[in-house]
């Protein structure tokens, strides 16, 4: 399991398991015109990501709020193992994929020192694959700060995806 504490705090973790198999979970996952599906909480949009889905590769995504205002996330692959694993970081950024801080948009944001995101793809057989997110925030923080039910809106949103891309094959 890919839980587990960094620095003493236990880290965020998400997990959803959807009825389809882990090829199609890790797609709606890895592929941009999935991801801008998905990407963002209930009741955003984003309305471009660029993914250079590769270890070292780099991706931006824009999370756009229902007032309009616009959100960047760049980060980098550090690890990529076929329907099982990514490992990634994450962070603010602007237009144009440079680091920013949370602040910039006005969030209060406590990420924990050098710790990457950790997505795993288990598959439980039956067509049902397992997702879970570790993220570089405290559980305690995430769950103050909303990102744990924003995360749990994204995996509705992924849910939905999935089912798409399901019925389609």
């Amino acid at each position: 399991m890919a839980t587990g504490t960094v620095n003493g705090a236990e880290r965020m973790v998400v997990t959803r398991v959807f009825d389809a198999p882990r090829e199609l979970v890790w797609k709606a996952w890895t592929d941009p015109k999935y991801v801008m599906q998905w990407w963002g909480p209930k009741g955003f949009t984003a309305p471009l990501c660029k993914m250079d889905f590769r270890v070292g590769g780099k991706f931006l995504c824009c999370m756009r709020a229902p007032d309009g205002q616009e959100f960047w996330n760049g980060g980098e692959y550090h690890e990529i193992v076929l329907h099982e694993k990514i490992v990634s970081s994450m962070y603010f950024s602007d237009s144009e994929g440079n680091k920013v801080e949370a602040a910039h948009y006005g969030i209060e944001h406590e990420a924990i020192e050098d710790a990457h995101d950790v997505i795993t793809f288990e598959d439980l057989g039956n067509g049902q694959t397992k997702l879970t997110f570790v993220g570089n925030e405290t559980m305690e923080n995430a769950t103050k700060s909303g990102q744990v039910e924003g995360w749990n809106q994204i995996l509705d949103k992924i849910a939905a995806v999935v089912a798409g891309l399901a019925q389609a094959n």
